[in-house]
């Protein structure tokens, strides 16, 4: 029992000495023994307690996602509204400092990609739920998960420029569409949208008569004799 809980206590260490090497330089294309001599240990090491770089790569971003999951539940806590406390989370997670662990984020995207689990994104449905709970707001799995994109999406947007302007605009207009979805009465669903009308001389006999077209020529008024 001693050697397992040792062992989780000298993992703890390690991740923690990587994460806030990764906070101060990135990880980028650093080979394992750069960062393992950077955090001060050695790359056999961290191949003993992560197995590979990319399961260094996974551990350190599961330690900073339940990070970010408790600043969640600390930011509802002062939060008035389900909108700002979207907003907050928004603010802290494109922040220039946070950038290096986003980065590191869809680097662990491509290593899981097709492995068929969803541990990236349950976890925020659950912490969603109880913060939903604590809020007395509704909660749903579906639109939870499309947040989640979104807000994920959007933070490409925000690597990719550099920039937050454009991607926060962005998310206000999402904010935006998913109030107004919630004020809908129970039960109003979505009026589908018209189809667009079709090109003059096409499609059915009704839609030529009002673009102006006879329904069928008749051979005598075409001048054919019959």
């Amino acid at each position: 029992m001693y050697q397992l809980v040792h062992s989780r206590t000298v993992t703890d260490s390690l991740l923690q000495r990587v994460v806030a090497d990764v906070a101060a330089h990135g990880i980028q294309d650093r080979s394992l023994r750069e960062i393992a001599r950077a955090a001060g240990t050695s790359h056999r090491m961290l191949l003993y307690h992560f197995g590979s770089r990319e399961g260094l790569v996974a551990a350190v971003v599961a330690e900073v996602e339940k990070a970010q999951q408790a600043m969640f539940r600390d930011l509802a806590a002062h939060a008035d509204s389900t909108a700002a406390l979207v907003r907050a989370l928004w603010q802290r997670v494109s922040s220039e400092e946070l950038r290096p662990f986003v980065r590191l984020f869809f680097e662990a995207v491509s290593h899981t990609a097709g492995a068929g689990s969803d541990h990236l994104t349950s976890p925020w449905l659950d912490t969603t739920q109880s913060v939903a709970a604590q809020l007395g707001a509704a909660f749903e799995s579906d639109e939870i998960r499309l947040g989640v994109a979104v807000v994920r999406g959007l933070l490409i947007d925000v690597l990719v420029t550099g920039e937050t302007g454009a991607a926060t605009r962005s998310l206000e207009r999402y904010i935006a569409m998913w109030e107004r979805d919630r004020a809908r009465p129970p039960g109003l669903a979505k009026q589908p949208a018209a189809p667009p009308p079709a090109p003059a001389g096409t499609g059915s006999p009704a839609s030529a008569q009002a673009g102006g077209y006879p329904q069928r020529l008749s051979t005598e008024s075409a001048g054919i004799p019959r």
